[in-house]
């Protein structure tokens, strides 16, 4: 979610970015519009296995686990590593976080004024801590399906936890055998605890993260970081492409996709942004909209339903479409002028 490829490198991993977070948007447009028992078109031919919204934030983790892991190898020292994920995270997040308060401020509805409220003045400090996540703020959407200002923000405390986990390997920096050893030995550790101990170890919260979500998402992330150490691109291939492919739907045909999904999923995804494609390998020329669609489609759609109602598939088509305008006004405005600052 986090990571810009250049512009100059011919692969597909922006466009898959866009997609995942058009795909969160749809799962989100079911719920908020209060018909969540009606299943989004994923759940419906998986059997309710996955949804629109588990691709996109599991593809997201997964592009982020590789090209993090090689932010890592590609920075010099602990620092600036440091440096260019904060710069990359927290600049649009602070802007998204203002302009929300901002429309607090017009739509507002609770009968303690608003300034005397003190879950407005906490939400900015505490989403902007990551591990404060705040959604609601009293008086506002309390008649909309969902009360949460900005629901989306809950992974981004997850995969920021994750960057710093891959700083850690900066301890063992120089001994890439002990990398490869570590991150191996992480990742069977947690594809063991959530796929043989999910019930003991789901409902564990660190930081206010709930286990359930740092295993699953985190086994992604951590499969992504391994097959950038093992250098997939030297075996990766249409056919290996195409077989991944096959082999999950033949999964999700026997209803067995959560048991092998860390394991065929990542290689499916990785492969296939290396694997460029006329056109979509060159749609990071406008930018990259990925991060700005993700943090602002949920206000966005949330004020949709607040003043319109609409049917569910205007719905789609608006949020979707406004939220692309925020992604790329995001980029332009702040992420990409903010990624100057690594330099």
């Amino acid at each position: 979610m986090q990571n810009h490829l250049s512009s100059q490198r011919v692969n597909n991993f922006d466009f898959l970015r866009f997609l995942f977070a058009v795909f969160v948007i749809i799962t989100h447009s079911y719920a908020l519009s209060g018909l969540e028992s009606q299943q989004d078109l994923f759940q419906q031919v998986t059997n309710n296995q996955v949804s629109f919204s588990s691709v996109g934030l599991s593809g997201f983790f997964v592009i982020s686990g590789y090209f993090i892991f090689k932010s890592f190898e590609r920075s010099s020292h602990f620092y600036e590593y440091l440096k260019k994920r904060v710069l990359r995270v927290f600049p649009a997040l602070l802007i998204v976080l203002l302009l929300s308060l901002l429309f607090v401020g017009l739509i507002y509805e609770g009968k303690t004024p608003l300034l005397l409220n003190s879950s407005f003045w906490t939400y900015l400090p505490n989403n902007l801590s990551l591990y404060g996540f705040q959604g609601v703020i009293s008086g506002v959407f309390d008649e909309n399906s969902y009360h949460s200002i900005n629901g989306s923000l809950w992974t981004i405390q997850y995969e920021f936890s994750l960057y710093l986990a891959i700083a850690l390997l900066f301890f063992i920096r120089g001994r890439p055998i002990f990398i490869t050893i570590a991150i191996s030995f992480i990742a069977l550790v947690m594809l063991s605890m959530y796929h043989l101990w999910i019930d003991t170890f789901g409902g564990v919260k660190i930081l206010g993260m709930q286990g359930l979500h740092i295993l699953n998402l985190g086994s992604f992330f951590v499969v992504g970081s391994l097959l950038a150490i093992l250098d997939f691109t030297k075996w990766n291939s249409k056919i290996l492409v195409s077989l991944l492919f096959i082999t999950i739907l033949v999964f999700f045909k026997i209803g067995l996709y959560n048991q092998v999904k860390h394991i065929l999923f990542p290689p499916f995804i990785v492969g296939l942004g290396f694997l460029p494609v006329k056109y979509i390998s060159n749609f990071s020329k406008y930018g990259d909209p990925s991060y700005g669609i993700y943090i602002y489609a949920f206000p966005v759609q949330q004020l949709l339903i607040y003043l319109y109602k609409p049917s569910i598939e205007i719905f789609i088509i608006l949020s979707i479409s406004i939220s692309i305008l925020f992604g790329y006004l995001s980029w332009h405005l702040i992420e990409k002028r903010a990624m100057l600052y690594k330099q």
